[in-house]
């Protein structure tokens, strides 16, 4: 028996953590998605990958060039980066019966399953940490637990987010609480590689 520390990996759904923070709790947004997960990883287990899934809404030149500048912190912090796309769809509005055009997120849920089983199958952890509260992700966590029962799976809710479909799975469930994204904050300057900074969003505060 191999006495080599647990290799951790943290799978984090970003738009799950976004929006758990982004109408009360915006001074928590520019979030070190590593520094968290370093947090919830006890000293005697190994760190070893920390992803993030998320989208860039393009339709919105602000707020994608936000996001960009946000992921490319991220990144120099060493956390990996999966795109998925939105996708427009007619809707019609409740009240006038007139359609208008929206952007539905897609494709974050089918990159976190994937990526659950094809690094199980690589044998890349021990442990896997699931950040988000969402419940799609059951079939792939269920599949995930009757092919390889000896891979550790741990879910992480966002603040204030609770999913009592995920909770019956019998899983560990942790929480973010206030006290670890305050300590998960970025510095409001980050000098980057290249020698340009990157500041944190004035709106996000």
């Amino acid at each position: 028996m191999s006495n080599s520390p647990s290799r951790v990996v943290y799978f984090f759904d970003g738009f799950n953590f976004y929006h758990s923070l982004k109408e009360k709790h915006r001074e928590y947004l520019w979030l070190d998605y590593w520094r968290l997960a370093e947090i919830f990883t006890p000293k005697t287990n190994k760190l070893s990958n920390v992803l993030l899934f998320t989208t860039y809404a393009k339709w919105r030149p602000e707020s994608y060039m936000r996001h960009k500048k946000y992921l490319s912190v991220l990144r120099s912090r060493g956390v990996e980066i999966i795109l998925g796309k939105f996708y427009k769809k007619m809707r019609g509005c409740q009240i006038c019966g007139n359609l208008y055009e929206a952007h539905e997120e897609k494709q974050t849920d089918i990159n976190i399953a994937v990526s659950m089983l094809t690094w199980a199958i690589q044998d890349r952890f021990d442990e896997l940490v699931i950040g988000s509260a969402d419940s799609d992700l059951i079939p792939a966590i269920k599949a995930l637990r009757s092919a390889h029962p000896d891979k550790k799976i741990t879910l992480l809710f966002p603040l204030g987010r609770k999913s009592f479909d995920l909770k019956n799975l019998g899983l560990k469930v942790m929480h973010v609480k206030k006290k670890h994204l305050a300590s998960s904050q970025l510095p409001r300057e980050v000098r980057m590689n290249d020698g340009s900074v990157v500041k944190r969003p004035v709106n996000w505060s």
